[in-house]
């Protein structure tokens, strides 16, 4: 950890952050090489796989266009996980305008996919079945590894709030465990 001039301690994923602000571009690579993999991550459990790199794509865009009001209040991880998170809401507002309009267009209701009882899930077909707040705070802070604090902080809500959802999305993950192991 560096410290910046005000004497504060910096993390490394921060420390590029507030380089790449000044105008470093070779900061400002080596600030998307480091933080991708996570913020990949976090958008594909968010959005689902096939709009992960999209996704990931404009929340870096977004990132470097906010960089210059960036002030390091926040760790970078954290800042740039909240930027996700709301480039996220946006694709999914987005999507679900897409497919209301498509459907006042064609008429038809949708129908939920069936599935066989006795299929074999994946763990991340699994979370993507969670209540999208529990997904969220499940897959930030069980999947990226971010503490319960910043987890609070990217997604705007107390802590208890996301020790809630977590303690939910677990339960959730369990009982649907357990009902395809019995069905």
């Amino acid at each position: 950890m560096v410290g910046p001039a005000d004497g504060r301690l910096t993390d490394e994923l921060t420390l590029l952050a507030l380089q790449a602000r000044s105008g470093d571009r070779i900061a400002l690579a080596a600030f998307i090489r480091h933080a991708q993999p996570d913020v990949w991550r976090f958008v594909s459990h968010l959005v689902g796989i096939d709009d992960a790199d999209d996704i990931t794509q404009d929340t870096f865009l977004r990132a470097w266009q906010a960089l210059p009001a960036y002030r390091g209040d926040a760790n970078a991880r954290t800042w740039l996980l909240a930027i996700a998170r709301r480039t996220c809401a946006d694709a999914i507002r987005r999507r679900q305008r897409q497919r209301r309009l498509t459907l006042r267009l064609t008429a038809e209701r949708p129908h939920p996919p069936e599935r066989d009882r006795a299929e074999h899930w994946s763990l991340t077909e699994l979370v993507e079945l969670l209540d999208p707040q529990r997904r969220e705070a499940f897959t930030l802070t069980q999947a990226l590894g971010c503490s319960y604090t910043e987890a609070a902080a990217i997604c705007g809500v107390p802590i208890g709030t996301i020790r809630s959802r977590v303690a939910r999305a677990r339960d959730d993950l369990v009982r649907q465990v357990r009902s395809a192991e019995s069905a």
